[in-house]
């Protein structure tokens, strides 16, 4: 009985964080011209998700998200979706959202117990920052024309965003922490 008890709460939270994601693209996208990538609220809901969710959780939560908007949901930031998302110069980087996602989780799981600002901020920022860019500069290169460099630099105009974001990010996953002091834990 415990099991059916904690597999219904991780769907239900797995739901819950694909919801925030799709809630994060009410925020209105900036879009850099020269790279066809939008500024999106939803890389912070990739943080929240492996921060707060842990690894697994956060992973699946992203991955329900993407598939949400793989059968056309208009769920990405600008009220996009469909298969055809998957194939724009955005693409590698909502890819990274679910690694982000993962490598997040996995860090903050491992630390949950003494998480502290700073820490939770390094994490998302390995995780959401350089993890999805590793993957998204690539993929708009090869999908843009534009050399790699070119998007490399290009993309420096959204760190100072992406920085504020696991800012955020890591100051509300120290109070849920001190709410949620188990949430870490495994299951009996």
């Amino acid at each position: 009985m415990k099991h059916t008890v904690v597999r219904t709460k991780d769907i239900v939270l797995i739901a819950l964080f694909a919801a925030l994601m799709a809630a994060l693209a009410l925020f209105p996208p900036i879009t850099i011209p020269a790279l066809g990538v939008p500024i999106t609220a939803q890389s912070m809901g990739v943080m929240l998700s492996g921060a707060i969710l842990g690894a697994k959780r956060g992973g699946l939560s992203i991955l329900l998200f993407l598939l949400l908007v793989a059968i056309g949901l208009p769920l990405l930031s600008g009220g996009r979706g469909g298969l055809g998302v998957f194939f724009g110069p955005t693409a590698g980087f909502m890819f990274g959202w679910v690694l982000g996602a993962v490598l997040i989780g996995y860090l903050h799981e491992r630390a949950w117990a003494t998480i502290e600002p700073f820490k939770s901020f390094l994490y998302c920022f390995l995780g959401g920052i350089v993890v999805v860019y590793a993957i998204g500069i690539p993929w708009a290169s090869v999908n843009t024309g534009v050399s790699l460099v070119k998007v490399a630099v290009g993309s420096l105009a959204f760190i100072p965003g992406d920085m504020l974001k696991a800012g955020l990010t890591a100051l509300a996953v120290v109070a849920i922490r001190k709410a949620f002091p188990a949430m870490h834990q495994p299951a009996a």
